[in-house]
Protein backbone atom coordinates (compact mmCIF):
# COMPACT_ATOMS: atom_id res chain seq x y z
CA UNK A 1 0.00 0.00 0.00
CA UNK A 2 1.58 3.40 -0.95
CA UNK A 3 2.37 5.77 2.01
CA UNK A 4 3.30 8.76 0.73
CA UNK A 5 5.59 10.89 2.59
CA UNK A 6 6.52 15.06 1.59
CA UNK A 7 9.95 16.07 3.88
CA UNK A 8 9.45 20.14 4.49
CA UNK A 9 12.42 21.26 5.78
CA UNK A 10 12.51 24.45 6.77
CA UNK A 11 14.56 27.69 8.98
CA UNK A 12 12.99 30.77 8.43
CA UNK A 13 9.84 29.89 6.72
CA UNK A 14 6.98 30.77 8.72
CA UNK A 15 5.65 32.93 5.49
CA UNK A 16 5.86 30.41 3.31
CA UNK A 17 4.67 27.39 5.29
CA UNK A 18 0.82 27.32 5.25
CA UNK A 19 0.76 27.78 1.69
CA UNK A 20 3.06 24.86 0.71
CA UNK A 21 1.31 22.45 3.06
CA UNK A 22 -2.00 23.42 1.49
CA UNK A 23 -0.99 22.46 -1.92
CA UNK A 24 0.62 19.67 -1.39
CA UNK A 25 -2.60 18.47 0.13
CA UNK A 26 -4.37 19.95 -2.89
CA UNK A 27 -1.86 18.08 -5.21
CA UNK A 28 -1.32 14.74 -3.78
CA UNK A 29 -4.20 14.46 -1.39
CA UNK A 30 -2.91 11.15 -0.08
CA UNK A 31 -0.06 12.51 0.81
CA UNK A 32 1.13 12.64 4.42
CA UNK A 33 4.09 15.83 5.52
CA UNK A 34 6.96 16.14 7.94
CA UNK A 35 7.98 19.57 8.33
CA UNK A 36 11.60 19.17 10.35
CA UNK A 37 12.38 22.64 11.67
CA UNK A 38 15.77 23.96 12.91
CA UNK A 39 14.63 26.13 15.80
CA UNK A 40 13.57 28.53 13.39
CA UNK A 41 13.90 31.88 15.49
CA UNK A 42 10.93 33.32 13.10
CA UNK A 43 8.32 31.05 15.03
CA UNK A 44 8.04 28.63 12.15
CA UNK A 45 8.49 25.84 14.21
CA UNK A 46 5.34 27.00 16.19
CA UNK A 47 3.15 27.27 13.14
CA UNK A 48 4.27 24.00 12.08
CA UNK A 49 2.61 22.34 15.37
CA UNK A 50 -0.11 24.69 14.72
CA UNK A 51 -0.70 22.89 11.50
CA UNK A 52 -0.34 19.29 12.75
CA UNK A 53 -2.76 19.87 15.33
CA UNK A 54 -5.35 20.95 12.82
CA UNK A 55 -4.55 18.05 10.19
CA UNK A 56 -3.39 14.58 11.24
CA UNK A 57 -1.36 13.81 8.20
CA UNK A 58 1.18 16.97 9.06
CA UNK A 59 4.07 15.78 11.42
CA UNK A 60 6.93 18.13 13.19
CA UNK A 61 10.37 16.95 14.04
CA UNK A 62 11.95 19.88 15.92
CA UNK A 63 15.70 19.89 15.77
CA UNK A 64 17.76 22.03 18.32
CA UNK A 65 19.73 24.71 16.06
CA UNK A 66 20.53 25.09 12.71
CA UNK A 67 22.41 21.77 11.54
CA UNK A 68 22.06 22.00 7.56
CA UNK A 69 19.97 20.92 4.95
CA UNK A 70 21.25 17.61 4.57
CA UNK A 71 20.96 16.62 8.41
CA UNK A 72 17.24 17.97 8.37
CA UNK A 73 16.56 15.05 5.47
CA UNK A 74 19.24 12.57 7.22
CA UNK A 75 16.90 12.97 10.63
CA UNK A 76 13.79 13.09 8.58
CA UNK A 77 14.54 10.23 5.62
CA UNK A 78 15.15 7.99 9.81
CA UNK A 79 12.03 8.76 10.61
CA UNK A 80 10.17 8.20 7.66
CA UNK A 81 11.77 4.49 7.11
CA UNK A 82 11.23 4.12 11.00
CA UNK A 83 7.21 5.05 10.48
CA UNK A 84 7.02 2.64 7.29
CA UNK A 85 6.72 5.88 5.04
CA UNK A 86 6.83 5.16 1.15
CA UNK A 87 7.65 6.71 -1.19
CA UNK A 88 9.77 10.00 0.19
CA UNK A 89 9.67 13.12 -1.34
CA UNK A 90 11.80 15.58 -1.06
CA UNK A 91 10.50 19.29 -1.07
CA UNK A 92 11.30 23.05 -0.73
CA UNK A 93 9.42 25.03 1.87
CA UNK A 94 10.38 28.09 0.09
CA UNK A 95 8.08 27.44 -3.19
CA UNK A 96 10.53 27.23 -5.49
CA UNK A 97 9.88 23.43 -5.80
CA UNK A 98 5.94 23.74 -7.44
CA UNK A 99 3.39 20.63 -5.21
CA UNK A 100 1.42 20.79 -8.56
CA UNK A 101 4.01 18.90 -10.37
CA UNK A 102 4.66 16.35 -7.37
CA UNK A 103 2.19 13.89 -8.91
CA UNK A 104 4.36 13.61 -12.54
CA UNK A 105 7.63 12.77 -10.10
CA UNK A 106 5.30 9.58 -8.12
CA UNK A 107 3.87 8.98 -11.18
CA UNK A 108 7.39 8.32 -12.83
CA UNK A 109 8.67 6.21 -10.32
CA UNK A 110 5.73 3.63 -10.46
CA UNK A 111 7.43 3.59 -13.89
CA UNK A 112 10.48 1.70 -15.37
CA UNK A 113 13.83 2.47 -16.69
CA UNK A 114 16.06 2.82 -19.80
CA UNK A 115 16.53 -1.22 -19.54
CA UNK A 116 12.93 -2.15 -17.68
CA UNK A 117 14.03 -2.21 -14.33
CA UNK A 118 12.08 -0.32 -11.65
CA UNK A 119 12.58 3.29 -10.49
CA UNK A 120 14.79 3.88 -7.65
CA UNK A 121 15.04 7.87 -7.58
CA UNK A 122 13.17 10.51 -9.93
CA UNK A 123 14.45 13.66 -9.92
CA UNK A 124 12.62 17.11 -11.01
CA UNK A 125 14.88 18.23 -13.28
CA UNK A 126 15.52 22.73 -14.72
CA UNK A 127 18.04 20.96 -17.37
CA UNK A 128 16.29 18.62 -19.24
CA UNK A 129 13.86 19.58 -22.29
CA UNK A 130 10.49 20.55 -20.73
CA UNK A 131 12.38 21.84 -17.36
CA UNK A 132 12.59 25.87 -16.90
CA UNK A 133 13.34 28.29 -14.20
CA UNK A 134 11.50 31.11 -13.56
CA UNK A 135 12.28 35.16 -11.96
CA UNK A 136 16.34 34.12 -11.51
CA UNK A 137 18.93 36.37 -11.50
CA UNK A 138 21.57 35.54 -14.58
CA UNK A 139 23.86 34.81 -12.07
CA UNK A 140 22.04 31.91 -9.94
CA UNK A 141 21.63 30.35 -12.88
CA UNK A 142 25.01 30.17 -14.40
CA UNK A 143 25.93 28.70 -10.71
CA UNK A 144 23.63 25.98 -10.75
CA UNK A 145 24.24 24.95 -14.50
CA UNK A 146 28.33 24.96 -13.53
CA UNK A 147 28.00 23.74 -10.55
CA UNK A 148 25.52 20.88 -11.94
CA UNK A 149 27.74 20.55 -14.86
CA UNK A 150 30.76 20.16 -12.68
CA UNK A 151 29.55 17.39 -10.41
CA UNK A 152 28.55 15.67 -14.11
CA UNK A 153 32.12 15.84 -15.11
CA UNK A 154 34.31 15.26 -11.58
CA UNK A 155 32.12 12.55 -11.00
CA UNK A 156 30.57 10.84 -14.07
CA UNK A 157 27.26 11.37 -13.16
CA UNK A 158 24.70 10.90 -15.66
CA UNK A 159 22.13 13.61 -14.49
CA UNK A 160 21.66 16.56 -15.94
CA UNK A 161 20.42 18.09 -12.83
CA UNK A 162 22.93 17.04 -10.31
CA UNK A 163 22.36 19.78 -8.10
CA UNK A 164 18.58 19.18 -7.77
CA UNK A 165 16.53 18.78 -4.46
CA UNK A 166 13.08 18.22 -5.90
CA UNK A 167 13.30 14.24 -5.58
CA UNK A 168 11.32 11.14 -5.00
CA UNK A 169 13.09 7.97 -3.69
CA UNK A 170 11.68 4.73 -3.08
CA UNK A 171 11.85 4.14 0.70
CA UNK A 172 13.86 0.63 -0.44
CA UNK A 173 16.23 3.06 -2.37
CA UNK A 174 17.56 5.15 0.06
CA UNK A 175 17.93 1.81 2.22
CA UNK A 176 20.33 0.51 -0.01
CA UNK A 177 22.02 4.13 -0.23
CA UNK A 178 23.32 3.52 3.81
CA UNK A 179 22.48 6.86 4.65
CA UNK A 180 25.42 6.81 7.31
CA UNK A 181 27.79 7.32 4.86
CA UNK A 182 26.38 10.14 3.64
CA UNK A 183 28.70 13.09 5.49
CA UNK A 184 27.88 16.02 3.44
CA UNK A 185 25.61 18.90 5.68
CA UNK A 186 25.11 21.88 3.33
CA UNK A 187 24.26 22.31 -0.21
CA UNK A 188 26.42 19.34 -1.63
CA UNK A 189 23.89 17.17 0.19
CA UNK A 190 21.94 16.94 -3.18
CA UNK A 191 25.17 15.94 -5.10
CA UNK A 192 26.23 13.44 -2.47
CA UNK A 193 23.05 11.37 -2.38
CA UNK A 194 23.43 11.57 -6.16
CA UNK A 195 26.71 9.98 -6.16
CA UNK A 196 25.64 7.89 -3.61
CA UNK A 197 23.07 6.34 -5.02
CA UNK A 198 25.39 5.82 -8.61
CA UNK A 199 27.95 3.97 -6.26
CA UNK A 200 24.28 1.55 -4.98
CA UNK A 201 23.63 1.55 -8.23
CA UNK A 202 20.06 2.65 -7.96
CA UNK A 203 17.99 3.73 -11.27
CA UNK A 204 17.42 7.35 -11.12
CA UNK A 205 15.46 9.45 -14.21
CA UNK A 206 14.69 12.52 -14.14
CA UNK A 207 11.49 14.62 -15.17
CA UNK A 208 11.04 18.18 -15.98
CA UNK A 209 9.80 20.68 -13.85
CA UNK A 210 9.70 24.69 -13.36
CA UNK A 211 11.63 26.10 -10.58
CA UNK A 212 10.19 29.04 -9.44
CA UNK A 213 12.34 31.91 -7.15
CA UNK A 214 11.11 32.61 -4.26
CA UNK A 215 8.30 35.29 -3.98
CA UNK A 216 8.73 35.91 0.24
CA UNK A 217 11.72 35.47 2.33
CA UNK A 218 15.47 35.31 1.39
CA UNK A 219 17.18 33.04 -0.16
CA UNK A 220 20.14 30.89 1.58
CA UNK A 221 22.40 30.47 -1.34
CA UNK A 222 25.69 32.09 -1.78
CA UNK A 223 28.79 31.56 -4.01
CA UNK A 224 30.56 30.42 -0.97
CA UNK A 225 27.87 28.23 -0.36
CA UNK A 226 28.29 26.47 -3.59
CA UNK A 227 32.56 26.90 -3.43
CA UNK A 228 32.69 25.05 -0.55
CA UNK A 229 30.13 22.06 -2.48
CA UNK A 230 32.35 21.95 -5.08
CA UNK A 231 35.45 21.48 -3.33
CA UNK A 232 33.71 18.09 -1.50
CA UNK A 233 32.85 17.10 -5.28
CA UNK A 234 36.57 17.69 -6.43
CA UNK A 235 37.65 15.32 -3.82
CA UNK A 236 34.78 12.65 -4.20
CA UNK A 237 35.92 12.30 -7.49
CA UNK A 238 39.73 11.88 -6.30
CA UNK A 239 38.46 9.37 -3.95
CA UNK A 240 36.21 7.85 -7.38
CA UNK A 241 39.21 7.42 -9.68
CA UNK A 242 41.26 5.99 -7.26
CA UNK A 243 39.13 2.91 -6.50
CA UNK A 244 38.82 2.43 -10.14
CA UNK A 245 42.12 2.58 -11.06
CA UNK A 246 42.59 0.20 -7.65
CA UNK A 247 43.34 -3.51 -9.18
CA UNK A 248 40.84 -6.06 -7.96
CA UNK A 249 42.55 -8.04 -5.83
CA UNK A 250 44.53 -4.87 -4.00
CA UNK A 251 40.63 -4.18 -3.63
CA UNK A 252 39.65 -7.61 -2.18
CA UNK A 253 42.83 -7.81 0.02
CA UNK A 254 42.30 -4.58 1.28
CA UNK A 255 38.67 -5.26 2.09
CA UNK A 256 39.79 -8.39 4.07
CA UNK A 257 42.17 -6.55 5.73
CA UNK A 258 39.56 -4.10 7.21
CA UNK A 259 37.83 -7.07 8.11
CA UNK A 260 40.06 -8.43 10.03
Amino acid sequence: MRRPLVVIPTYNERENLASIVGRVRGAVPDASMLVVDDSSPDGTGELADELAAADAAVHVLHRAGKQGLGAAYLAAFDWALEQGFDPIVQLDADGSHLPEQMPSLLAALEGTGPAGEPVDLVIGSRWIPGGSIENWPRHRELLSRGGSAYARWVLQLPTRDATAGYRAFRADALSRIHLDEVHTRGYGFQVDMLWHAREAGLTVIEVPVTFVERLQGRSKMSLGIVVEAMLKVTGWGITSRLRRRQPTSSRGSATRRSRA
